[in-house]
């Protein structure tokens, strides 16, 4: 074999030898991938999960908070101390003895009537601490005879925030010229329908509004219009009704036809009217917020001479409300 021959020859075995070696090289790393991933596929969710774990524990924490904050605030009731005649009444009120000679009347004698005027006090009011107990009517009086009325030198404002995820109301002083609020009492209260063509989601609408002075009490046989139709009030209202007057602010609906009223009536097995306890916690009203009567009454007794203000929110945290809270 010429010379020429066998150099061609040797070349080419030699591109084959590195041809071959390459070729097994390339498996063995094919192979060596498929058992060892890369190791940033591994490590990347490592250091996703810890931040998860995390934010789902937070809410947590955050929720059993917020429920026993809850519980705590169910069991408040400073409502009482509206009408205590001893050392634990409330600070924005005070105790007189009844005189029919006061100094703001000098031309005839003072009643129940005048004292609920001058210190901008319900006669409600004023009976509920005569009598000693939720008698809101009965208002015979005695010279001498002690019952509670609003400060003349303090300025108050009431506040009542509804949560229409829950179904509660609280209820809130607030001192103006301390800037504080003070917790009084939480409510069950009844909404209006699920009706998801509104901005609230219901038919209660939310926002912030000023509750009005057409206020009404209700008695049986008290007749009136409802919707067109001559019906006694009670079977709607119940024993007490408050409007709605304004809107004040991030209001969804108008005021128009909106107000606090007491569960409504209902026949009973002897065609008395007896209280429907029933809609109290559920949506079940055109819209207006329903309370038990007796804490319809109790409420209506406080707030009616003074400026109140009712927001209604998708829950508690989400509403705004004036000063500072403090314990009393």
């Amino acid at each position: 074999m010429t010379p020429p021959k066998l150099i061609g020859l040797g070349a080419l075995a030699l591109f084959g030898c590195i041809g071959f070696m390459a070729l097994v090289k390339g498996k063995k790393q094919a192979e060596l991938a498929k058992e060892d991933p890369i190791v940033e596929e591994i490590v990347l969710p490592k250091t996703e999960v810890k931040p998860k774990e995390v934010i789902v524990s937070k809410p947590v924490e955050d929720s059993a908070e917020k429920q026993e904050a809850a519980l705590q605030k169910a069991k408040v009731d400073k409502v009482s101390r509206f009408f205590a005649l001893d050392s634990s009444k409330l600070p924005i009120v005070e105790t007189v003895s009844y005189s029919s000679r006061v100094p703001w009347l000098k031309d005839r004698p003072a009643w129940v009537a005048d004292y609920a005027s001058y210190f901008a006090t319900s006669r409600h009011f004023i009976a509920r601490s005569l009598n000693r107990k939720a008698d809101y009517l009965s208002q015979k009086i005695s010279h001498g005879d002690r019952f509670n009325v609003f400060r003349k030198d303090k300025q108050v404002e009431f506040y009542l925030v509804i949560d229409l995820s829950a179904a509660l109301m609280d209820f809130y002083y607030y001192d103006v010229s301390e800037d504080k609020r003070v917790f009084l009492k939480r409510y069950p209260v009844g909404l209006g329908r699920k009706d998801e063509t509104r901005t609230s989601g219901y038919l209660t609408p939310t926002g912030k509004y000023k509750l009005g002075d057409r206020i009404a009490i209700y008695k049986p046989g008290t007749l009136g219009y409802f919707q067109d139709q001559k019906i006694e009030m009670m079977q709607i209202f119940g024993t007490r009704w408050i409007p709605f007057s304004e809107e004040v602010e991030n209001c969804s609906e108008s005021y128009k036809g909106y107000g606090l009223h007491g569960a409504p009536w209902k026949a009973g097995e002897k065609n008395e009217l007896i209280e429907d306890r029933e809609p109290i916690g559920k949506y079940d009203s055109d819209g207006c917020i329903r309370l038990f009567q007796e804490d319809m009454e109790e409420l209506f007794s406080i707030i009616i001479t003074k400026p109140t203000y009712v927001e209604i929110v998708a829950n508690f945290n989400e509403a705004k409300l004036p000063g500072k809270e403090v314990e009393e």
